[in-house]
């Protein structure tokens, strides 16, 4: 009797550990974090933890939904590529219909969350944002253009949107400029990515820009995107959103990027695209943290529009 429970015990862990890993829990702790960013701007002081909590957990949910439908659907790409190969489906720790019944039910839950304790803009929002990494990029974009993650990208760049549509109940032009910073962020971020994998989305038959187009093609865009992205960083502080602190982390960041984009335009070597890989994680958390710090520490170096 103990063997037997011991055993569905550990069947048990294995299949919440499963379900877990189909949220896909480090891309959705960033889609979380920088939604809260977006709330936290939102307004002077601290946003009410009843708006807030439901928000990030409804954003949550339908982002972790959004994940495992991605697994659901990539399921036979997942088996070829290393990088995915061990993901819950092909590892089979989850069948597909246990996915499907999973990923449903905690989607349908975070709208309902949003919509019944945040609003119903910022359901409607994170329904489009859902719709547009699930369906348009994962189903059609990824496997009919190598500019893919370009298109896809307004998908993933919502989710400051969102964070700030919870608080405020609209859209402003301060949670555009944040989304147009991860939206210019996205290519580089992604084709580092793809430039050390480029065989296995070769092997996949995924039309990667390097798949496509060639390593020196794509490391000339990943280039002229960081470029694209640092200027793009410094309008927070442009338009008044941001003071002096954010300034000095954007173009202290930002240089680091651009010297990396620079490395790896100049003498690529896979281990250089992964360490660029890594530092854009990296990279965006901290432009986050700093703008959010400036936010709280020097509130009157800026008006904010709320």
């Amino acid at each position: 009797m103990t063997i037997i429970a011991a055993t569905l015990r550990r069947q048990l862990t294995d299949s919440l550990r499963g379900f877990y890993l189909l949220c896909k829990p480090r891309v959705t702790a960033l889609i979380v974090f920088t939604a809260a960013i977006g709330a936290l701007l939102a307004q002077p002081g601290l946003p009410p933890l009843s708006v807030l909590f439901p928000a990030l957990v409804g954003i949550a949910l339908v982002s972790g939904s959004a994940a495992a439908f991605n697994c659901l659907i990539e399921q036979r790409i997942d088996i070829i590529m290393a990088r995915t190969c061990l993901r819950p489906l092909p590892a089979g720790q989850v069948s597909a219909r246990q996915a499907l019944i999973f990923a449903s039910v905690i989607g349908v839950l975070g709208l309902v969350i949003l919509y019944a304790l945040t609003n119903s803009l910022t359901m409607w929002l994170t329904l489009f944002a859902f719709v547009g990494y699930a369906v348009i990029y994962t189903a059609f974009l990824k496997g009919a253009t190598p500019m893919n993650i370009v298109i896809g990208g307004v998908a993933g760049a919502m989710p400051p949107i969102l964070g700030w549509a919870a608080v405020t109940g609209h859209v402003a032009r301060e949670p555009l400029v944040l989304f147009a910073i991860i939206f210019s962020w996205t290519p580089p971020h992604f084709w580092a990515l793809a430039l050390y994998r480029r065989d296995e989305y070769a092997a996949a038959g995924i039309p990667m820009l390097p798949v496509t187009h060639g390593e020196k093609f794509t490391r000339l865009h990943i280039l002229l995107y960081t470029l694209i992205l640092v200027a793009t960083s410094l309008a927070p502080y442009a338009l008044g959103m941001s003071g002096v602190l954010y300034l000095a982390a954007a173009l202290l960041l930002g240089a680091g990027f651009l010297g990396l984009a620079l490395q790896l335009y100049r003498h690529y070597s896979d281990a250089l695209a992964q360490r660029t890989f890594v530092y854009s994680i990296v990279y965006l958390s901290m432009l986050f943290a700093a703008l959010l710090l400036d936010h709280y520490l020097l509130p009157g170096a800026r008006a904010l529009t709320v």
